[in-house]
């Protein structure tokens, strides 16, 4: 499991990564299926960006889950 996030966006890209490594795929491919620039996921992943909703629905769809299962995933690595 990932390491626990001090903030919510920072949680959110833990959460992000963490889907993206358990389907084993690079951040370029995440991007792609996406529709999203390469560098944009990463800095997702690094907690570097407030992630509009929109683009919410488009990470988890291109991981293969919700933006509810998603956002919940970042829940857990958020510290208390």
């Amino acid at each position: 499991m990932p390491s626990v996030a001090t903030n919510e966006i920072a949680a959110f890209g833990l959460a992000v990564r963490a889907r993206r490594e358990a389907m084993g795929i690079s951040q370029e491919a995440l991007a792609t299926r996406a529709k999203l620039h390469r560098t944009y996921v990463g800095s997702v992943e690094r907690g570097e960006r407030n992630v509009t909703l929109r683009n919410i629905y488009v990470l988890a769809n291109a991981l293969g889950t919700t933006p509810v299962a998603l956002l919940a995933d970042a829940g857990t690595l958020m510290k208390p």
